[in-house]
This record gives C-alpha cells, structure tokens and sequence, in this order.
C-alpha cells in the first residue's frame, strides 16, 4: 500500500471528487482509508458520559483507496508514486524510499 497515514491525499472520484485532506487511518484488509473532512456521515446518538447532549453527530466514513492520490510536496497536485532506492548517509545501508512521479521529489 502506498498510501500512509498523515499523507496528504486529493479525492479523485466519488462525492467528495476535489476535496483534499489528511489521512487519519488506514484499513488494509478491506483497501480503504479515512481522510479528514471528507465523505461525512451523520449518525444520530443517545446522550451518554462521553457526550451528554446527544443529537447529530458528522464523522468520517472511510472511502477505498482507489479513490485517492496523493499529493505532490513540491507542485501540490495529485501524483502517483514510484519507489527508489538510497543509500543512508550514517548507517550506509541500502533504504526505500517514496518518490513523486511528476517531480521526483522525496515523500515523507
């Protein structure tokens, strides 16, 4: 999976088609992800300790990964990703590494 959490990601299909956003969790079984602010879902609650008024609450609902790309660090478009292989400066050993395809720059 080349998408991880914290990545920035662009929603390339579905109703929140444009929308950009964090990833806050990844689900690797089913293929899926939740990005923050988008593909919001309502869900009525009781009052209970953790929220005592109740009412409508928005939360996330994961979208599948296919849906997203992430966003390139250097030009801030989507972008697909390519794999690259470094040498460490301190340890020496060999170290892959997540590259831009449209720019070539390093993602975290």
């Amino acid at each position: 999976m080349k998408i991880k959490k914290n990545d920035t990601v662009k929603v390339i299909a579905g109703n929140s088609k444009g929308k950009t956003g964090k990833v806050l969790k990844i689900f690797k079984a089913e293929s899926r992800v939740i990005v923050e602010g988008v593909n919001l879902r309502k869900r009525h609650t009781k009052p209970n300790q953790k929220n005592p008024q109740g009412g409508i609450l928005e939360k996330e609902a994961p979208i599948h990964i296919s849906n997203v790309m992430i966003l390139d660090p250097k030009t801030n478009e989507a972008t697909r990703i390519g794999a690259k292989i470094i040498i460490d400066d301190k340890s020496g050993k060999k170290k892959s590494v997540r590259v831009s395809k449209v720019s070539g720059e390093m993602l975290a």
